[in-house]
């Protein structure tokens, strides 16, 4: 029964850094990357379809990206996607292909993506925490109904706290990652 716990916690915490992961993806940093394009929908003959289903998206140059439409007629919509999903970037198309060029990042910026990272990073311990408290919870009940002993409480609330503590770590991990990769000019 506490290894249950223990085990659906963990895949909770293993979620909430993916979760993470996936969203620092999305973080423009001084290179380009298709994953900027992710959430961006375009409007293809009256459905809104995902960008990577209408075209091929390529990072050709550490700071551009091309996408080439599979049907011509779609380099419309997909410059008004672009430009609707406010990345702060200007598409432009030579009629075959559309390039997105990346600007460099100023300082300023920087520090401003790092103090969103920080934001994301902290929310994400927050749900750690949730996690935990959750877990604290199911085993203080299974302790009340007399399945577990008061001081197998006592150790599973230990290795709770010991398995939050690794997950805060790797959470810090992931963040230091993405500030370095940020802040590298």
């Amino acid at each position: 029964m506490i290894k249950d716990v223990i085990a659906d916690m963990n895949v909770h915490m293993d979620k909430s850094i993916d979760s993470l992961r996936k969203d620092y993806q999305k973080v423009r940093t001084g290179r380009a990357s298709t994953s900027l394009l992710e959430d961006v929908k375009v409007d293809s003959y009256g459905m809104l379809s995902p960008l990577n289903q209408v075209a091929t998206l390529s990072v050709p140059e550490a700071r551009t990206i091309t996408i080439q439409p599979w049907d011509n007629k779609m380099i419309g919509p997909i410059e008004k996607a672009i430009m609707n999903a406010n990345l702060g970037l200007t598409p432009a198309n030579d009629g075959k292909v559309i390039r997105l060029c990346l600007p460099p990042l100023t300082e300023e910026r920087r520090k401003d993506i790092v103090k969103q990272l920080k934001r994301d990073a902290e929310e994400a311990k927050v749900a750690l925490r949730n996690i935990r408290r959750d877990a604290i919870d199911k085993l203080k009940k299974l302790e009340k109904d007399k399945q577990i002993s008061e001081d197998d409480l006592k150790r599973a609330e230990k290795d709770v706290q010991d398995g939050t503590n690794k997950y805060v770590s790797k959470v810090e991990e992931v963040l230091a990652h993405k500030e370095k990769e940020v802040m590298e000019v």
